[in-house]
């Protein structure tokens, strides 16, 4: 088993923080999308949160200072317009291809035109999403081929990290944080970066979210929502 830790040194990894890597984002259609969210939010309104949710995400990644730039795997028409205008880049999603397939094929279409570029799968669901936190966890994941960041629950996986010259292999879904150790990529272990692994399923998870802080949008939408 391959990890990294840090030591709580408040995440001061050398290196220039320069614009370098791009991040894919894969979003179902809200209308299919955070169904385990039935019982805290019904109806439209969970795919509207769900959408709150993958903007409050692009927008902290797209302010993060090693992010160069966000691409967005999406076939959902309110949603692309929505994280286009906050400066993401929309890649309509391969046909009946799955999670995995849209994020290799997200990759693909970011080194069609940077061969060398750096890419990360970053889930769409992570409201409270902090830069900062986010630079963290990239800065580690260059020093490695492949490497990823577990969830809350240290079951799945909100990260998973691509280094030039190799394949993303993504293995999200399920039990994804054993998969991914199983194919060679190394488990970053960092302390305060709780923002990038509460990514938001249940009820539970979204309380977890709004305590740790989340997004404008978010926000908003929860107030609604729950009024």
């Amino acid at each position: 088993m391959k990890t990294y830790a840090d030591d709580r040194s408040g995440g001061h990894f050398g290196g220039a923080e320069e614009r370098s890597w791009s991040l894919v984002v894969p979003l179902k259609p809200l209308a299919r999308a955070k169904s385990r969210l039935a019982a805290a939010v019904g109806g439209p309104l969970r795919g509207r949160l769900a959408l709150a949710f993958a903007e409050d995400t692009v927008a902290a990644a797209l302010a993060c200072g090693r992010v160069r730039d966000v691409v967005v795997v999406t076939d959902d028409s309110d949603a692309a317009v929505s994280l286009a205008a906050l400066g993401a880049r929309i890649v309509p999603d391969p046909p009946g291809g799955g999670l995995n397939d849209a994020l290799a094929h997200g990759a693909r279409t970011v080194r069609a035109g940077r061969p060398g570029a750096r890419v990360a799968a970053l889930n769409a669901d992570l409201p409270a999403l902090r830069p900062a936190e986010l630079a963290r966890v990239l800065a580690v994941a260059g020093q490695f081929p492949r490497a990823f960041l577990a969830d809350a629950a240290e079951i799945g996986t909100t990260f998973l990290s691509a280094s030039p010259g190799t394949e993303l292999e993504p293995a999200f879904g399920g039990s994804s944080r054993r998969r991914h150790l199983s194919s060679g990529a190394v488990e970053i272990r960092l302390a305060g970066v709780d923002s990038v692994r509460r990514d938001v399923d249940t009820g539970r998870d979204l309380a977890a979210a709004l305590a740790l802080g989340v997004g404008p949008r978010t926000a908003a939408r929860w107030v609604r929502a729950a009024g």
